[in-house]
């Protein structure tokens, strides 16, 4: 299975113009820092719709998708597309599982180091808990509507297929409301969740692909 299966399905903004935007101050970073960490820590479960827009350079107009995603701790992930396809993908017991109308694979994420990053990476993006210095280096930025984080990985092998993410996140409640994964190349992908809901009870039975 080739990396390139697994990019379009997380990854994940809407674009905010460069000039709407502040660096943060060590100061507010710092305070931002801690308050998603605050957060994060607190999310046991969660559950959202989302879009999904695909920009590729030589496309008129982005390709958009739309369907479901459940997290549950510690490493639970169902991504679930409605439309305009049936399609869901599985993150859990270090596994990723694929249904493509009602044709299903599996593979272990520790055959490959760059697939246990992408399972981590994807974890983190949904619950918000990225910020390690260690396998990124991380810019904070501030606009009317978003706190915003930039990731570039540090690690080489990851970076041939990731270029940068972007993590943007809801002011009130500093959760990730938005996540843009820009690639090697200039397309991306940027995902939008919205009817969020935390820590209600989701099954184990949900992350059966």
């Amino acid at each position: 299975m080739k990396i390139k299966i697994i990019l379009p399905f997380f990854l994940l903004l809407v674009f905010i113009g460069h000039a709407q935007e502040q660096k943060m101050t060590d100061s507010e970073a710092a305070t931002f820092r801690q308050s998603v960490n605050a957060v994060s820590k607190k999310i046991k479960s969660l559950s959202t719709d989302f879009t999904q827009f695909k920009h590729m350079d030589f496309l008129a107009k982005d390709i958009e998708t739309s369907g479901k995603m459940y997290f549950k701790e510690p490493d639970k992930l169902l991504w679930q597309y409605k439309k305009p396809y049936n399609y869901t993908i599985v993150f859990k017991n270090g596994k990723i599982l694929i249904n493509d109308e009602g044709k299903k694979s599996a593979m272990d994420v520790s055959s490959s180091k760059i697939f246990a990053k992408l399972n981590k990476l994807i974890v983190g993006s949904v619950s918000g808990d990225m910020f390690d210095d260690k396998e990124f280096a991380i810019s904070y930025f501030k606009s009317k509507d978003y706190n915003i984080t930039r990731l570039i990985p540090k690690d080489a092998a990851l970076k041939k297929y990731i270029k940068q993410i972007e993590l943007s996140f809801d002011k009130q409640d500093n959760t990730v409301l938005q996540v843009r994964l820009m690639e090697s190349s200039e397309d991306y992908t940027r995902i939008v969740f919205k009817n969020k809901v935390l820590n209600a009870k989701v099954d184990d039975s949900v992350f059966t692909n």
